[in-house]
C-alpha cells in the first residue's frame, strides 16, 4: 500500500501541487499589486492548503474556533511540528493572518516574492534598525482584523517533542496591545517530520484555545505569558510530545 501511496505522490501529486503553487504564487503577485494584498494573500493560500491535505489524504480537524472573533486582531503562537503544520494552519483556522518569517524564505522562487508582496512579515534581524522596520511592517498589517501566526519553537521539532518558546511573538503581542491565542497542532510530526522527503497519510488535529487578553495597562507579563500559552498547547498533546 505505501508503495503505491509514494508512486501515487511523484506521478499524480506532485506535478498537480507545483503546477498548484506557482498559479497560487503568480496569482497572489498580481492580486496584491493591484493593491488586494487582504484577499489575494490568505484566501487563495487557503485552497491551496487544503489541495495539498486532500491530496496527501491528510484529514485536519478543528475544535475551539468558537474562542476567536473573525474582526478582532490576534497573535497565534504555535507548535511546529512539521511542513504540514503550514498547511493546515493556513488551510483551516478561519482566520486572515499573515505569517511571521525567516528572511532567508524570501528566496524561495514564485513563493518569497509572493509572501513579500502580499504582507507578510519577514524578520530582519540584521541590525537594531532592521529589527525596528520589521516591527514598524508588523504594526502596519495588525489592524481590523488582521492576525499574526508565530511558531516560537523557531523550527520544527526534530524529535516529536516540543521545545521551548522564543520571546519574539510575545514581544510583537506586547507592543501592540494584542490578545494571543495558543494553537495545538497534534499529528502533523507524523504526517510529514523535518527529515521526511514525502507525506505520509493521517489525521492533523487543531485546537484553538481562549485568547490570553493584555492587563488593565494593555500589557503581558511576558514570563507568565510564555508559561501560560505553552501550558495550554502542551494540553492537547500527547504527554510523551509535551516536552518539560
Amino acid at each position: 500500500m505505501i508503495y503505491l501511496y509514494r508512486v501515487y505522490q511523484i506521478v499524480i501529486m506532485l506535478p498537480i501541487m507545483l503546477v498548484a503553487t506557482i498559479v497560487t504564487a503568480l496569482m497572489t503577485i498580481i492580486g496584491s499589486m493591484a493593491g488586494f494584498s487582504r484577499w489575494w494573500g490568505y484566501y487563495p493560500e487557503v485552497l491551496w492548503s487544503r489541495m495539498w491535505c486532500w491530496l496527501a489524504f491528510v484529514k485536519v480537524s478543528v475544535t475551539g474556533r468558537e474562542n476567536i472573533d473573525r474582526k478582532t486582531s490576534y497573535v497565534f503562537v504555535c507548535n511546529h511540528q512539521g511542513a504540514y503544520d503550514i498547511f493546515s494552519i493556513y488551510g483551516y483556522l478561519g482566520h486572515n493572518f499573515k505569517w511571521m518569517m525567516k528572511a532567508s524564505l524570501r528566496k524561495i522562487p514564485f513563493v518569497g516574492l509572493a509572501c513579500e508582496r502580499s504582507g507578510q512579515i519577514y524578520v530582519d534581524k540584521s541590525s537594531p534598525s532592521a529589527l525596528r522596520r520589521t516591527m514598524q511592517r508588523a504594526e502596519r498589517q495588525l489592524s481590523d482584523g488582521m492576525s499574526l501566526v508565530v511558531f516560537p519553537e523557531g523550527a520544527r521539532t526534530p524529535d516529536g517533542v516540543m521545545h521551548n518558546f522564543r520571546r519574539g511573538a510575545y514581544t510583537l503581542a506586547d507592543e501592540f496591545s494584542l490578545a494571543v491565542v495558543p494553537v495545538t497542532i497534534d499529528g502533523s510530526y507524523r504526517v510529514m517530520n523535518r527529515f521526511a522527503k514525502l507525506p505520509h497519510w493521517g489525521e492533523i488535529k487543531l485546537t484553538i484555545h481562549k485568547p490570553i487578553a493584555t492587563n488593565a495597562a494593555g500589557k503581558h507579563d511576558l514570563t507568565t505569558l510564555i508559561k501560560t500559552s505553552r501550558e495550554e498547547i502542551a494540553s492537547a498533546l500527547p504527554e510523551a510530545e509535551r516536552g518539560n
